[in-house]
């Protein structure tokens, strides 16, 4: 059977911690797949800076070449809810019988009680969580492990808007397509 993992956030941009987990998540949890669901607007966080197009641009870009790494965008439809569990059940019934697997870090792991609906969340998707120091997990976990990288893509907006090389935070295509479009500045 097929397993594919979600990995879903705002990707505001995209940058090489985002693709050095979804590499790291389909080698620990011998994924076939990852797909990469940038967010729509939410009631719990800051409206993006890029527009949704934007974010699916750089998606495109930064995947592009490696076949396992899909994007997917059905969260910047209109009407789209944004919680993880219409996305999941509509991922379901697409996809049909394959294991799902929730990306998610170690600090919305332990928020997870909180989402909408998580016992069905967890019905529809296995959880991989991406570790982080100082947050404590059990040890029933789907662990992924990862060296920590100290990206973060408010930094990497602050630096673009400062007209400050992205090269090494970003894939190269990526940082061309933030210079060529003037995005966050």
């Amino acid at each position: 059977m097929a397993a594919i993992g979600i990995l879903g956030g705002t990707f505001d941009p995209v940058h090489n911690a985002h693709l050095a987990m979804a590499q790291a998540a389909l080698e620990a949890l011998e994924l076939d797949r990852v797909l990469f669901v940038p967010t729509g607007p939410t009631h719990y966080r800051t409206a993006a800076l890029a527009s949704g197009a934007d974010r699916v641009a750089m998606l495109r870009l930064a995947v592009a070449g490696n076949p396992r790494y899909g994007v997917d965008e059905r969260e910047l439809r209109p009407g789209a809810s944004g919680y993880t569990l219409d996305t999941l059940k509509a991922l379901r019934a697409e996809l049909g019988q394959v294991d799902l697997y929730l990306l998610v870090g170690a600090d919305q792991y332990a928020k997870l009680e909180s989402w909408h609906r998580p016992d069905e969340v967890r019905r529809l998707a296995r959880i991989g969580v991406f570790g982080r120091p100082g947050v404590a997990l059990d040890e029933k976990v789907n662990l992924i492990p990862m060296q920590p990288m100290p990206l973060s893509a408010s930094e990497i907006r602050a630096r673009a808007k400062r007209g400050e090389d992205l090269g090494e935070l970003v894939p190269p295509d990526v940082a061309n397509y933030i210079a060529r479009r003037r995005l966050y500045t």
